[in-house]
């Protein structure tokens, strides 16, 4: 397997004012056992738009790697603090991702007219911005722009859709500050600007999800099915939010190195060593969610069985609506 960061910004081209030194890239996860042109799956963890989970990372790369894609992790910029809202910088930088992944196509032995983005939560948010704004979103670098940012299928998994009464009210607070604009509150309700140029679409979400409500989902189906986008929606009867994969492994903590959290981690020891200053409650809420030293010991986890077919029928559904990669 070839595993290697890839920036998505040159020196100049990057400045969230609070990145305290982060560079948004991707990690691949490439066959190298032979020469053929794979499927490219780009992976968009969730974490409310103020981390990058690495439970919905490199496990999941590695997953779907074992079903013949060359896989993507995408660590984009969040905002933890709550001093800068992103706006749009992830969109910026999903767009990015996709077009730097057509560009280097043959570099990274994947088709580009198979590009699939499968997102979390927030992350998935993200992709599904990418879905309806792909259009919207312009690079700096004209050789970049030549190529689209739009993605031939998308997978959202329980994600997060709506800035109206169903929303997840703390990620639209770290896109848009505490008192976002109706027009940017309308901008991101990503059901408010689905088309029939939107790419296929697979949900899933479990009903009993207590943290982003299900009706996202079926808001976002129903949204598709209008404008005649090929979509698919399964619902599971029980879980909570975040399942990953709810296999054994996502149960386990194994989840690998945690470098979809080095943004967070970074910020972490400054506000240790005092160079970032916060609010004492703030602070301390930071170092005991995030901190190794200070985080108490987690609950155990149990693999939920019913959920975790969910990579195997996402699978067999961009199979099936995009075709079989040549073999080539």
């Amino acid at each position: 397997m070839i595993s290697e960061r890839i920036n998505l910004f040159r020196e100049g081209e990057y400045a969230y004012p609070d990145a305290y030194g982060f560079m948004p890239n991707m990690v691949s996860c490439i066959h190298d056992e032979d020469e053929r042109i794979r499927p490219c799956l780009l992976v968009v963890p969730g974490g409310g738009y103020r981390v990058v989970s690495p439970t919905e990372g490199g496990i999941v790369a590695e997953k779907f790697y074992a079903k013949d894609y060359n896989a993507f992790v995408l660590t984009y910029t969040t905002n933890l603090l709550d001093k800068t809202p992103l706006r749009r910088q992830p969109l910026s930088e999903i767009a990015r991702a996709v077009r730097l992944l057509r560009k280097h196509a043959a570099v990274y032995r994947i088709d580009g007219s198979r590009v699939i983005t499968l997102g979390f939560s927030a992350g998935a948010h993200l992709c599904g911005s990418l879905g309806v704004h792909w259009d919207d979103v312009r690079d700096p670098d004209p050789e970049l722009d030549a190529f689209s940012a739009r993605a031939d299928a998308m997978v959202l998994s329980y994600p997060v859709i709506t800035a109206g009464n169903e929303a997840h009210r703390d990620s639209f607070t770290a896109l848009l500050g505490r008192n976002p604009a109706n027009e940017d509150l309308s901008y991101m309700s990503l059901e408010k600007h689905v088309t029939e140029k939107t790419p296929p679409c697979f949900l899933w979400q479990t009903v009993t999800d207590t943290t982003v409500p299900v009706t996202n989902s079926l808001i976002m189906a129903q949204a598709l099915i209008d404008h005649h986008v090929r979509c698919a929606l399964h619902l599971f009867s029980s879980g909570r939010h975040g399942l990953s994969l709810a296999d054994a492994q996502w149960a386990s903590g194994e989840y690998g190195e945690p470098y979809t959290m080095e943004q967070t981690m970074h910020i972490l020891s400054l506000v240790k060593n005092g160079t970032i200053s916060l609010p004492e409650e703030m602070r301390k809420s930071l170092l005991d969610r995030f901190d190794p030293e200070n985080r108490a010991e987690r609950s155990p986890l149990e693999p939920n069985r019913e959920v975790s077919i969910w990579p195997d029928l996402a699978d067999a559904w961009i199979r099936e609506v995009l075709g079989r990669c040549s073999d080539n």
